[in-house]
């Protein structure tokens, strides 16, 4: 789950890892399936030896299955920005078909890659892979977003409703995603042709695992549910000259003090409380040394939101106040700031109501009402929104599912209990059987109430 990534910084420096070795799913339960997968874990837009496992069990499994989904897309863009493709990188999505008669076209998705985290569960089947990151620096490499679990889950829901025709009418097609991390997987499948070149779905679920709920259970909520997502960098131009003499110089570190002071009055004093917004500035850096002014300072922002109307109120602020900040330092003309939006955002997650209800009652018959708990939006993001963000608009629901030991959660609340390991972090353990058999038996029941 996202984060902003650096585009392609990983696919165009890294090869496919070393590690990559030959898994047939055939004959595997799902604990071995996962366990694999956490021990091979494989980067953004690298996902070459995870979609060749994932693949061959859909086709064993008897879907129509079309692989290198969003290939074009990769290859166009590192082409056009960096003039090579290096060996391993791809788009490695996965379409898999299966019709069974007359009904409508479900999309259920999975993502596959894994974060430049270095594990330190000390679990007997951690990862110990080590590869090039996305800053370009070797780092090792962890599902410290659970994808190995929801990718198990997605494979043992494609097994039982691939058993059990007789029991939906419809079109399945399951995807399985490159590249969610980096914000790119949806959209390098999209656009080389997933609601072209496949059947168009009418509807779209996905599950994402939550490092705060008990393992079992399962959180869903409508309406918005996650945040856009968009990375902003701002340079700002100054005057170097002698720390001693700072009259003869325009010091723009000073100029990026006043603009992150201002920025957080974008959320107190320009959006309305009963909305939503973050503006973080996650870095700044500016100079060498401390006697010397420098000639600019470089910002990096991270900017979060739910409505696409206060998204564009806060980045057109954010341009503002940068521009007015070094004006009042007196930078204008060619110093003036330059403030630039990256590509690689995502839209908000937004659970369509009416299916967010039919999702909703299917996991209360199939886990009982108990298990299923009303969940609240975050500010993180995922990519699995650009599915319903398409001019076709296809309703779609992400549900949370729940991954943690009960004891460790009771721990957690006891005084002084030690924290929860977040995603993304380096001690992230999912509670892999009753997450994984949860994961299913949600996939599929939800499954058969769309298709019955």
């Amino acid at each position: 789950m996202k984060h902003a990534g650096l585009a392609l910084v990983a696919a165009i420096c890294a090869a496919l890892p070393a590690h990559a070795q030959a898994f047939n799913a055939n004959g595997k339960n799902l604990r071995q399936v996962y366990e694999y997968l956490h021990r091979n874990p494989e980067l953004s837009f690298q996902e070459k030896n995870t979609s060749t496992i994932l693949a061959a069990e859909m086709k064993r499994l008897g879907f129509t299955v079309t692989t290198g989904v969003g290939d074009k897309f990769v290859r166009g863009r590192a082409m056009k920005d960096y003039g090579k493709i290096q060996e391993g990188v791809g788009g490695y999505g996965i379409v898999a078909v299966m019709k069974n008669g007359a009904g409508p076209t479900l999309m259920i998705r999975t993502d596959m890659d894994a974060l430049p985290v270095t594990e330190k569960t000390g679990l007997p089947y951690a990862s110990t892979i080590r590869d090039v990151a996305w800053s370009g620096e070797e780092s090792g490499v962890m599902h410290a977003c659970g994808h190995d679990i929801h990718m198990t889950s997605w494979l043992g829901a494609a097994r039982e409703l691939a058993a059990a025709k007789d029991k939906w009418k419809g079109t399945l097609v399951m995807i399985a995603q490159p590249a969610e991390e980096i914000g790119l997987g949806a959209k390098s499948m999209i656009d080389d042709g997933l609601f072209t070149r496949f059947p168009r779905p009418d509807f779209s679920i996905a599950l994402h695992d939550n490092a705060t709920l008990p393992a079992g259970s399962v959180g869903i909520a409508s309406g918005y549910i996650m945040a856009n997502v968009d990375s902003v960098d701002v340079l700002v131009k100054g005057v170097g000259g002698h720390g001693a003499y700072p009259q003869d110089a325009k010091d723009p570190i000073v100029v990026a003090a006043r603009i992150v002071t201002s920025l957080q009055t974008l959320i107190s004093r320009e959006i309305d409380p009963l909305d939503a917004g973050v503006v973080t500035v996650g870095a700044i850096n500016g100079g060498t040394k401390n006697n010397i002014i420098p000639d600019e300072v470089k910002m990096q922002l991270t900017v979060r939101s739910f409505a696409d109307a206060t998204r564009e109120k806060l980045l057109s602020g954010i341009d503002r106040i940068a521009r007015a900040e070094s004006q009042s330092g007196g930078l204008t003309g060619d110093k003036a700031p330059i403030t630039t939006v990256r590509p690689d955002g995502t839209p908000s997650l937004y659970n369509d109501p009416v299916l967010s209800g039919r999702v909703a009652d299917a996991l209360k018959a199939s886990l009982g009402e108990g298990k299923v708990v009303s969940a609240q939006p975050t500010m993180g993001g995922e990519d699995f929104s650009r599915y319903g963000r398409t001019a076709d608009k296809i309703p779609g629901v992400l549900f949370w599912l729940g991954a943690v030991p009960k004891e460790k959660i009771e721990a957690s609340q006891r005084e002084g209990g030690p924290p929860l390991p977040a995603l993304h972090s380096s001690g992230f353990a999912p509670d892999p059987d009753p997450t994984i058999a949860t994961g299913v038996k949600s996939l599929v029941s939800v499954a058969t109430e769309i298709l019955k």
